[in-house]
């Protein structure tokens, strides 16, 4: 049974950083596309990033630059470091995982993940 647990969501000032985790467990496979999304209320949730096992990294455009996607393969966690927010930021933010690697250099969308963590609340005041 494949387990995903977000934490390190909060309240943060535009501007600011902020580190999501996502501890993975359950699971075995050599290659993974971790993928962080978010959903703001009204909206459809929407990629923000993804990493896969060996390394490499996409971004949605609007983060390019302020957000980064990594890993700890030791521990069986990945991160997103979020920094310079901005209010638009604010969503509840998803991480997610598929057996495989991410395909292409773009992002993939939800339906192509496999398992979802119950998501972690980000809220950047201005």
């Amino acid at each position: 049974q494949v387990h995903l647990v977000e934490s390190g969501g909060g309240s943060v000032q535009a501007g600011g950083s902020l580190r999501l985790s996502c501890a993975a467990s359950g699971y075995t496979y050599s290659s993974t596309c971790m993928g962080w999304f978010r959903q703001a209320p009204g909206k459809e949730r929407e990629g923000v990033a993804a990493i896969d096992s060996d390394g490499s990294t996409r971004y949605r455009d609007s983060v390019k630059g302020r957000f980064t996607a990594s890993q700890d393969k030791a521990k069986n966690t990945f991160y997103l470091l979020m920094t310079s927010v901005k209010p638009e930021d604010s969503a509840v933010y998803y991480c997610a995982v598929r057996p495989r690697y991410c395909r292409g250099g773009y992002l993939l969308p939800a339906s192509e993940y496999n398992y979802w963590g119950q998501g972690t609340q980000v809220t950047v005041s201005s």
